[in-house]
């Protein structure tokens, strides 16, 4: 892969990968409820995820979920239920940026990091971007692998520059949300606004 060729996709993925969608937000939801690092372990779990997506779609399973109904049905299935279920269990949290780590015990980095893995991982939507986005530059049969690797890991890393200009942003929002009330109404919200996306999720077609 070229230099050129490699900035062109770079150009490419820059609005899907700053786009918002429910890894986003459950980025936005650790930085703005929880602050500290466990923000930076959700950001680093979605890039994983994106990375893993980007080689799945490299090595085959993109066409798998391009041409099986099954694997996308049950995939947006999965996906919609795992977001619904996050976005229950938002809304019922009671963390408050008032409680102490001994009033309220915060969700471990393993938590964290494994709940962003899945809500990357079970999205078909996050599937078909890298699906769109990657096979078009895989022009050379000799160097497919290579390639697709190198735009999968680039894909992944933008999208950790995106989680973490959210994580550097609402710093500055923690203070207007130290209110345990207006934590619980944005608690709430993006409790409310995790199940719209798994509703619209298992809804979607291809």
């Amino acid at each position: 892969m070229s230099i050129e060729t490699w900035l062109l996709f770079v150009a490419l993925s820059v609005l899907p990968a700053f786009s918002p969608g429910p890894s986003l937000l459950l980025t936005l939801s650790n930085a703005l409820r929880f602050g500290g690092v466990l923000p930076i372990w959700s950001a680093t779990g979605n890039t994983i995820g994106m990375a893993i997506i980007g080689l799945g779609v490299t090595f085959g399973l993109g066409a798998l979920m391009a041409t099986s109904s099954t694997a996308f049905l049950v995939l947006k299935i999965v996906g919609g239920c795992y977001l619904v279920w996050l976005g229950i269990k938002t809304w019922r949290d009671k963390s408050s940026f008032e409680m102490t780590s001994e009033m309220v015990k915060l969700p471990s980095r393993r938590g964290i990091f494994l709940t962003a893995l899945g809500v990357a991982v079970t999205n078909p939507k996050a599937i078909a971007v890298q699906l769109a986005i990657i096979p078009p530059f895989l022009s050379d049969p000799t160097t497919l692998h290579r390639d697709g690797a190198i735009m999968a890991v680039t894909y992944a890393l933008m999208c950790l520059m995106s989680h973490l200009s959210v994580v550097m942003l609402s710093s500055r929002l923690r203070g207007f949300f130290s209110n345990a009330k207006r934590m619980r109404y944005l608690r709430r919200g993006i409790g409310a606004t995790f199940m719209s996306f798994g509703a619209a999720l298992a809804a979607a077609s291809r």
